[in-house]
């Protein structure tokens, strides 16, 4: 129960900000809670100060709650509804993920920053922007202000890429179908999927939301490449008898659960939309208390050159994107 009562203050703060930010985005469906989940949460540590009775809530909301969040996530997906992409479109978005992941991380050496900022972007740009940062970050080892440029970054260029990619589809004269496709591949939060690909109709939104969705599915297998990665690297340096991280965490093994159960169709259609809604809430505690570590002031000893690296990676997934969407036929 003392437990209880620690976690309490700061379970319910990040529960009244996550709600806030629901209903916002239900009244203006463009914003992402996300985004204004964990704006509140940096702005809070920035320009107020976060009491230390909320402290321990809030660290609960960053890594338990919002890995209750990602796994629920998980019954967004179904392999039924995927499938629907055919074989060339399927590949076609693998090569997306996986040109997107390794080229940031690339740019990211080149450029001169560390590894575990690079691992954090090309995660983020490559899967689903804040809620990908949030479960790679264990394997990361990044300190608390990569986190935030990391979460930045995707946020900016996926809310830049709502008004931009519109404007560009028209400029090219993509047909709905592969403006869809290339919105659902290129586009990191689904929200901003749906406020980009929404500008060209239905046709458009209903290709963009299955690409998408396809995406946010390479979640589990790029964790679990990380996870082998990482304890390969760190057993090269580990002392006997020293713990390697798990090749899947068990909330990632959850995430996978929540698909099969989804796909076997046992859940009733009725309760999709209340999981939904628990998803979001839960992820949007989650980032609070992620940002809620976070002092803005304290990211220009970061440098702009991440900022380099966020464009940069934005111009890449949207290029390999659209090339691909062309070549698939998507």
């Amino acid at each position: 129960m003392s437990r209880f009562r620690q976690l309490l203050p700061g379970l319910a703060v990040a529960l009244v900000v996550s709600v806030v930010a629901f209903v916002v985005h239900e009244r203006v469906d463009v914003i992402s809670p996300h985004v204004v989940s964990v704006a509140f949460g940096m702005l809070g540590a920035t320009f107020g100060r976060v009491e230390d009775v909320f402290r321990p809530g809030l660290r609960f909301s960053a890594k338990r709650v919002l890995r209750a969040g990602i796994v629920l996530l998980g019954f967004r997906l179904s392999l039924g509804e995927l499938s629907e992409l055919g074989p060339r479109s399927l590949v076609a978005v693998v090569v997306v993920v996986v040109a997107t992941f390794f080229g940031t991380q690339w740019l990211a050496k080149r450029l001169g920053l560390s590894r575990s900022l690079g691992l954090l972007m090309a995660t983020g740009y490559s899967i689903c922007g804040a809620s990908a940062i949030a479960a790679v970050e264990p394997f990361a080892d990044a300190d608390e202000e990569e986190v935030a440029y990391a979460i930045a970054l995707v946020t900016l260029c996926g809310t830049l890429a709502i008004v931009v990619l519109p404007a560009l589809g028209a400029l090219l004269g993509l047909p709905d179908g592969e403006f869809g496709g290339w919105v659902g591949a290129s586009v990191h939060d689904v929200g901003q999927v749906v406020a980009a690909a929404s500008t060209h109709g239905a046709a458009a939104l209903s290709v963009a939301v299955i690409v998408k969705l396809t995406r946010v599915a390479m979640l589990a297998p790029l964790l679990a490449f990380v996870a082998v990665s990482t304890r390969r690297r760190k057993g090269e340096h580990a002392t006997d008898g020293a713990a390697r991280p798990p090749i899947l965490p068990l909330f990632i093994v959850l995430f996978l659960a929540a698909v099969v159960v989804r796909t076997t169709g046992v859940l009733p259609d009725a309760w999709l939309p209340h999981i939904k809604d628990a998803e979001t809430i839960l992820l949007g505690m989650g980032l609070v208390g992620l940002g809620s570590n976070v002092d803005l002031r304290k990211l220009r000893a970061v440098g702009g050159t991440p900022l380099v690296l966020g464009l940069a990676s934005w111009a890449l997934v949207a290029v390999v994107s659209l090339a691909a969407v062309k070549l698939s036929s998507l």
